[in-house]
């Protein structure tokens, strides 16, 4: 293996960037000799891995989830840093001379009954032409969509205008976390450009709950600088700017762990800034993260019990927790099972399979023989087991519930649960070049990977992405009807 090679300069950049020495290394290190894929031993299916909860159980978790919001143990993260450029892939192609594809004519159509087509046509004619049109969606001088964040794109109809996805998940926070006070807490992550706008979208929104007796605790983060990865230009030496300087990547959503540690949650709803549907249509969705968060309340109570039961010399219960609640072979050593039901936990919902892109399910066999539940794409897996990610029957829809402090109300130190082993190499481009680039492991995958985890089967209708503008749509974005539970 080369050596790292560092200037003074490139010194001084890595540390104003927090990025020590030794982790530069690390990172040239994994990109010049990747980890190995992991090794799956079989997808997850209802029964072995995946639990359908009974509805005889749901009364219970309804109130214990009602019980951790009262107490305003929960808090909603929403990584929201992405820009809607894939969102307008297709109209952009369209826009550069491409043909109209059968979404491109329905966009079209049913643009005038979209909440976007307010700010379209402020800006032109609604008899123009399709050229004009997409100018005023998309060209620099008119909204410029395309580099917008996705959280910022009116998504809905709602009572008082058009709805954001932020303001969506707004309201949905408020439909599920409401402590005993009124208030909710929900956090986003989000590029610092950027967050002024979401400022001033949340004042306007405040107004409106505070006047019906709700309030809301809205707080931002950004990427940190020191999660940023170097990358390798096509000689393996370390990816250097026209001015000499290293490039500095963002390390992808797993680079959010630090971000989730440094809220200094207790029990915390994870989920996409773009699965979202209009608040009077969720019912179904609030129903079902009021489940996962008291399917996570319960594990948390008993492995705390557990772990006191350890304390006492009781290993009785601590065994049924690990064989029976997480699915797992219980270490008869008491410090290994101590270890074991010690760290975060996560209730994560997942949907039956419909082909989505995206990751799943699946028992992954660990380096030390120990088989664990985690959600896996299929980046993550060799070729030779690729027949496996094609037999998942269950779908990853990023609907997490967490939980972050341990028995004593202590945050535990997340970063010592990444598997770093799983961070992912791919090949890239700058400016025209190419790279080799490094990407830490992802938030919900081996970012996660040391959290002990259940995968809880949730109906597919809570599940509504908009990846592209041609899912606004579909009629569960439309907003003419409601869900119930």
């Amino acid at each position: 293996m080369m050596d790292l090679e560092l200037t003074a300069g490139d010194r001084e950049q890595l540390a104003a960037a927090g990025i020590s020495e030794d982790e530069a290394r690390r990172q040239v290190g994994l990109l010049r000799q990747p980890p190995p894929a992991i090794r799956l031993a079989r997808p997850c299916t209802l029964g072995d891995g995946i639990e359908r909860l009974a509805e005889a159980d749901q009364g219970r978790y309804l109130r214990l989830a009602s019980q951790a919001a009262a107490a305003g143990r929960v808090t909603k993260l929403v990584p929201a840093s992405g820009a809607a450029s894939r969102m307008f892939q297709g109209l952009q192609k369209l826009r550069e001379g491409g043909g109209a594809s059968a979404d491109d004519e329905r966009f079209f159509t049913q643009l005038p009954s979209l909440p976007l087509a307010g700010e379209v046509f402020s800006r032109v004619d609604p008899r123009a032409d399709r050229r004009q049109i997409l100018d005023a969606l998309l060209g620099e001088s008119g909204l410029d969509l395309g580099r917008q964040p996705k959280a910022l794109i009116p998504f809905h109809p709602g009572e008082s205008g058009p709805a954001t996805a932020f303001e969506e998940h707004l309201a949905e926070a408020l439909a599920y976390a409401l402590d005993e006070g009124g208030r909710a807490r929900v956090h986003f992550t989000v590029q610092a450009d950027h967050q002024e706008a979401f400022e001033n979208l949340l004042a306007g929104a405040r107004d409106r709950w505070e006047a019906s007796g709700q309030s809301i605790e809205v707080s931002f983060s950004q990427q940190h600088p020191a999660t940023d990865t170097l990358a390798l230009d096509d000689s393996g030496q370390p990816f250097r700017q026209a001015d000499g300087r290293l490039l500095l990547r963002p390390g992808g959503h797993g680079a959010l762990i630090v971000n989730l540690a440094d809220l200094g949650g207790d029990l915390v709803s994870i989920k996409n800034i773009d699965n979202v549907v209009p608040a009077k249509q969720s019912g179904l969705v609030v129903h079902w993260k009021r489940l996962l968060l008291g399917r996570l309340a319960e594990l948390q109570e008993r492995a705390f019990g557990a772990l006191e039961a350890l304390d006492a010399g009781d290993h009785r219960l601590a065994t049924e927790v690990v064989a029976h609640d997480l699915g797992q072979q219980a270490p008869a050593d008491p410090e290994a099972m101590r270890q074991r039901l010690d760290r975060p936990l996560r209730v994560c919902g997942v949907v039956r399979n419909q082909g989505e892109p995206g990751g799943g399910p699946y028992w992954v066999q660990g380096s030390d023989g120990h088989t664990s539940l985690q959600l896996v794409e299929a980046s993550q897996v060799a070729d030779d087991q690729k027949h496996l990610i094609a037999e998942g029957t269950h779908f990853n829809p990023v609907d997490l519930a967490c939980a972050v402090r341990d028995r004593h109300g202590r945050p535990f130190d997340l970063e010592r649960f990444i598997d770093p082993a799983t961070a992912f190499v791919a090949p890239k481009s700058h400016q025209g070049r190419t790279l080799t680039a490094l990407e830490r492991p992802g938030l919900w995958n081996g970012a996660m990977a040391g959290w002990n985890t259940i995968f809880v089967e949730v109906p597919l209708k809570t599940f509504a992405p908009v990846k592209t503008v041609y899912d606004l749509l579909r009629p569960e974005h439309s907003g003419s009807r409601a869900e119930a539970p």
